[in-house]
């Protein structure tokens, strides 16, 4: 994809490190994201009694999510300019990892086709603020071992990760809100 690729900026970690609230900061901001996989796959999921659930089917969830995350990568790409990820495909590799599964070669090609930045940001484990809900099931625990996977599978596939500051949403946003500001500079020189 080209330099197209280096506008797609993701926002990776383990559950309940403050990505989602991070992106909310930076659509606040007017920056464009676009949401986590898993969640509306287990939102919609429960919504209609599917099997599609990682407490239910992991494959097929991981499945789902790849579709869902190849739908909005190509939406990204069609409509320019730089767009915020809560999580990308390669995600979807580290949880299968995580899981014991198998990661499928249709999986790995489009890791290595559809690709973002080379700088990818890492939000670590945080206790203070890792909390579950209806779609987080995780401990603690699988909090850390799901970061530890997603360090791995990112850096593998030749990624570089910038670990957020355990501080305010506004810090972090303020990171990343420079990243893309400077980006916008260096294509406007």
């Amino acid at each position: 994809m080209g330099d197209a690729s280096e506008r797609l900026i993701i926002v990776t970690g383990g559950p309940g490190s403050g990505k989602t609230t991070l992106l909310a900061a930076l659509a606040a901001r007017g920056i464009a994201t676009s949401p986590e996989a898993g969640r509306a796959i287990i939102r919609d999921q429960v919504a209609i009694d599917g099997a599609g659930l990682p407490w239910a089917n992991r494959e097929l969830f991981a499945e789902l999510m790849l579709a869902f995350d190849l739908q909005t990568y190509q939406a990204a790409v069609a409509r320019g300019g730089s767009v915020v990820f809560d999580r990308g495909i390669p995600d979807i590799a580290g949880y299968l990892r995580l899981c014991g599964l198998p990661v499928p070669a249709h999986l790995i090609r489009a890791l290595e086709r559809f690709r973002y930045a080379t700088e990818v940001y890492i939000a670590p484990p945080w206790r203070d603020i890792f909390a579950n809900d209806a779609e987080r099931r995780q401990d603690f625990d699988e909090a850390r071992r799901t970061h530890d996977a997603m360090l791995a599978v990112y850096r593998e596939h030749g990624y570089a990760l910038t670990a957020l500051p355990l501080g305010s949403i506004e810090a972090r946003a303020d990171i990343v809100a420079a990243r893309i500001g400077a980006m916008l500079h260096s294509v406007g020189d």
